[in-house]
Formats: C-alpha cells, sequence, structure tokens
C-alpha cells in the first residue's frame, strides 16, 4: 500500500511510518493505520460516515479513496486527493471511489519528520562549488559538460534513494503527478527503474548511472587535462544509450521520462566532447587517478547500496517480529501471568483522574538513574489521557536507611502534593528528575524546612516491598506488573486497547 503524497503533506519521515504501521499487529486495516497515525503524533479519530454528512467535514481529512489511505483537501468545488500521487476529483467522483471511512486528524508538534540528518544542503553546497569552479576556471564548454554531469548524479542519486522506499518528488514531478496520461507515465517511470533486471555485483543499471556521473563529475574538474578520458567515457555511454532504449522500447514497450532524460544528459555530454574537448594529450598518471578514482565510486555505491539492501531486509524482519509482539491480546496474556498485586494506600502521591478505569503505578526512586525516563513516559501518557487514567508515584522511602536530603526531598514534595495545585507537584517531579537539586525542590515547596507526615510513605513502601517491587523503576497496570519481555515504551501500543478493555 502506498501513499508517499500523503506521508509528505503530514511531514512524517515515510520509512519510521512505514516500518510501524507494517509491524502493527492489525496491517493492513484502518485500525492500524490510525495508530500508526497517533503514534507518530497526529491524533486521529475514526468514522464511518455515510456520504451524505460529508459535506460537514473540516477542510482536510483521511478518507480510503481507490483503496489507499488517501489525504482529501476541499479546494472549491473540487477535492484534491494525495495518496501514492496528487489528484483531483469532483464531488460525486470522489464520492464513488471512496469508501464511508474518514479519519479526522489533528497534527501535533511531533508530526514533524525525524530525520536526524538530511544530506541534501551539503549536496547543494558541493555543487555549487563545483559549478563556481568551473565557470570560474574552465570554458564554457567545459562547465556545461560539469553542469551536466551534477544533473546526472542528482537525478542518478533521487533514483538510487528510491529504490530504498524514499519518496523524490523530483521523479514524481518529471514522471507525473494526476490525471490518466500522467499516472501512465508514471507506472511506466516504475515499470523501467523498480523492474530493472540488471544486476551486477548487486547494482542495477541506475546505480551505474550513478557511478559514471559521479565518476565523470570528478574527471570534469581537471579538464583539459583529463579530455583524452572524458572523451572516451562519453563514445562508451553510446552503448548504455542503446542499451536503455532498447529495453524501452522492445521489452518493456514503454518510454520512462526519467530514462529518457538521463539519455539527453549523455547525448549532450557526448556532443560536447566531441566538438569542443580537442585537447587529447594521454598521460599514464592521469590514467592511473582515474582507474583509482572509478574503483573509489564504485567501491562506495557497492557499499551503501549493500548497506541499505541489509538494513531494509533487517526492518521488514523486525515488522514482522514485532507485529507479532505487538498483538494486544499476547501482551495482555503475558501481564496477567504475573500475581495481581492489591494495594491498600492509592491515595498519597496520586494524580489524574482519580477514579479512572486504567490506573497506573510506577515504583521509583529519586535517586534511581533509570527512573527519570520511566517518569517522563508516564506523565506524558497522564497529559495525553487525562480523563482517563491515574498515576500515582510509589517512591521507595524508608526513614531508617534514607540520608537527611532524601527525607527531606520526600517531605517537600508532600507538602507541594497537599498544598498546591497537581500540576505544580508534577512539574516539580519534573523539575528534580532533571536537575536533581534539592535546594530547587524547596525553593518550590516555599523555601522553609518543611517537616510532613511521612507515614503513608513509609506504609507504600513497605506496600512494595512485601510485594517484591524492590527494583526500580517498574511499571505496574490496575494491579499487574507490567511484563519483562517488553519494554517501558511499549506501553504506548496499547494504551488505547488497555482503556477499552473492561476485563483488565
Amino acid at each position: 500500500m502506498i501513499f508517499d503524497k500523503l506521508i509528505n503533506h503530514l511531514k512524517l519521515d515515510k520509512q519510521e511510518f512505514i516500518f510501524q504501521f507494517n509491524s502493527h499487529p492489525n496491517y493492513p486495516s484502518a485500525l492500524a493505520f490510525s495508530d500508526t497515525l497517533n503514534f507518530m503524533g497526529v491524533k486521529n479519530d475514526a468514522y464511518e460516515l455515510d456520504k451524505e454528512y460529508w459535506d460537514e467535514l473540516p477542510e482536510e481529512f483521511i478518507a480510503i479513496v481507490e483503496n489507499s489511505f488517501s489525504l482529501v483537501k476541499k479546494s472549491g468545488s473540487n477535492y484534491s486527493v494525495y495518496s501514492e500521487k496528487a489528484k483531483t476529483f469532483g464531488k460525486e467522483e470522489l464520492y464513488t471511489k471512496s469508501t464511508d471511512f474518514v479519519l479526522l486528524f489533528e497534527k501535533t508538534e511531533n508530526a514533524e519528520n525525524k530525520l536526524a540528518f538530511n544530506f541534501k544542503p551539503v549536496l547543494y553546497i558541493i555543487f555549487a562549488a563545483v559549478l563556481a569552479y568551473s565557470l570560474i576556471s574552465q570554458n564554457i564548454y567545459e562547465a556545461i559538460f560539469n553542469l551536466l554531469s551534477l544533473a546526472g548524479v542528482y537525478i542518478s542519486l533521487e533514483i538510487f534513494n528510491q529504490k530504498f522506499g524514499n519518496t523524490s518528488t523530483v521523479i514524481g514531478s518529471i514522471c507525473g503527478g494526476g490525471g490518466a496520461a500522467a499516472n501512465q507515465t508514471a507506472n511506466s517511470c516504475d515499470k523501467i527503474i523498480k523492474q530493472d533486471k540488471t544486476s551486477i555485483l548487486g547494482l542495477k543499471f541506475a546505480d551505474f548511472s550513478l557511478i559514471y556521473f559521479a565518476g565523470l563529475a570528478v574527471l570534469g574538474l581537471f579538464l583539459p587535462a583529463t579530455a583524452y578520458i572524458v572523451k572516451g567515457f562519453t563514445f562508451v555511454s553510446i552503448l548504455a544509450i542503446g542499451y536503455s532504449l532498447y529495453i524501452q522500447a522492445f521489452v518493456e514497450k514503454t518510454f520512462c521520462r526519467v530514462c529518457l532524460l538521463i539519455i539527453s544528459i549523455l547525448v549532450g555530454q557526448l556532443v560536447i566532447s566531441s566538438l569542443f574537448f580537442l585537447n587529447l594529450s594521454f598521460s599514464v598518471g592521469t590514467l592511473l587517478l582515474t582507474v583509482i578514482l572509478w574503483a573509489l565510486v564504485f567501491s562506495s555505491i557497492i557499499y551503501f547500496n549493500t548497506l541499505l539492501e541489509q538494513k531494509e531486509t533487517l526492518q521488514k524482519s523486525n515488522a514482522k517480529n514485532l507485529r507479532f509482539k505487538r498483538n494486544y491480546e499476547l501482551f495482555k496474556n503475558q501481564m496477567e501471568q504475573n500475581q495481581k498485586i492489591v494495594f491498600q494506600d492509592t491515595e498519597t502521591f496520586a494524580v489524574g483522574k482519580r477514579d479512572a478505569k486504567l490506573r497506573i503505578s510506577i515504583v521509583s526512586n529519586p535517586y534511581c538513574g533509570f527512573c527519570k525516563d520511566a517518569h517522563k513516559l508516564a506523565e506524558g501518557l497522564l497529559e495525553k489521557y487525562p480523563d482517563t487514567i491515574s498515576l500515582q508515584m510509589r517512591f521507595n522511602y524508608s526513614p531508617d536507611r534514607a540520608p537527611e536530603k532524601y527525607t527531606q526531598l520526600i517531605s517537600d514534595l508532600t507538602h507541594i502534593y497537599h498544598n498546591k495545585p497537581e500540576k505544580e507537584f508534577l512539574h516539580a517531579v519534573e523539575e528534580w528528575f532533571e536537575t536533581k537539586d534539592e535546594s530547587k525542590i524547596n525553593t518550590l515547596s516555599g523555601g522553609n524546612v518543611t517537616s510532613e507526615n511521612l507515614n503513608p510513605l513509609v506504609e507504600m513502601s513497605k506496600e512494595n516491598s512485601n510485594a517484591g517491587l524492590s527494583f526500580t523503576p517498574i511499571f505496574i497496570i490496575n494491579g499487574y506488573q507490567f511484563p519483562d519481555k517488553y519494554d517501558r515504551e511499549d506501553i504506548l501500543f496499547f494504551i488505547d486497547e488497555l482503556i477499552e478493555d473492561d476485563e483488565i
């Protein structure tokens, strides 16, 4: 199932989205799609809504159009539909091609592309430097030759990335983005590029295009000294041009715009080298450097191709494993295998809705290094589901073994809990785990040396100890200890089902 335009419009990391969607136990259902959006920070609600009510929908919503999840945007009397490609439908055409499923969404600040590094700015800087050098130090024909090499590198790189699931707006715009004719053209591109049967050391024909143009871009910087070798390569490219045209015309019987564009670049370089590269001096040193250059480029492309293929295989394998692991019934079964714990004290350091259906307890220690992330996760759940979750922080505290500063810290937190709004108590806990500064918590409590009744915390700690809850942090969900086979963060995948499960 492909929905490139939808993911791009929502500014989501495509690879992360596809991975999470594929690993959902209900893949490829609407529930899996909705849960994945929620996980990526796009809050949403799904409905089965008769078409007569669609006029009341907001300007943007998600629907299943032509059997694909699609973003639908009202545009005057028409609708822009974004899925694999961007299309425009009239109202009646949209209604005919859609199911009654609609998903209303709200983008949050987390719904951003989470890629840690974007290589394109660096690529543009390199391109600009090469072009500037060519214009300053070389004649116009050599500069044009280098410009064509850079264009070839860019297009080939986009095709290379597209092999591994990355969306290319450049390739999409060249191949067409809407309408029957454009769709046919786009399918032709997919047929030629994605079904390339060439395989030499694991590399496709498009990969050799990247190798060729990258090598030529470097050699072009040393023109006219490398003119003899460059000219030789451009003549060899005639074989590649002939092979590509043969595959398109006689094997696949369809033409690919991207392929024709690359062929045009090759022909342009062939013409320039034939007519204007007249300095054909040969040097053994230049030849040796050329061999080393092409070996480095060739090895690099093979390395990255193998690396990305391994990553893709690993992701597919992990998705299958996670699909099994994220099955709610399996998670519930693992959780219920633990003996249910009944706490007598459920009021001390309790926040959220007290009579909530889902009660989460976190057993922790303020000086525990691993407890910070656990508290952040628990408080994040409370913030997201304030009306359906209660949270109790069960700090282990024993006065006979606790140092004075720990006793004062617990006393300050108790004072804030009893005398200030809930938000200030949560802020104080967050501030503590961020700074581990007792004086800041004392300031938040009022700045005085507080002496609160800590007996409830002592009794709560005894309950924790009697239940065998010594190691921290530990999540307790409605009396059941969170299963050891799962990471704490996995609760994000099950939280909605836990809230709806009356048995738990």
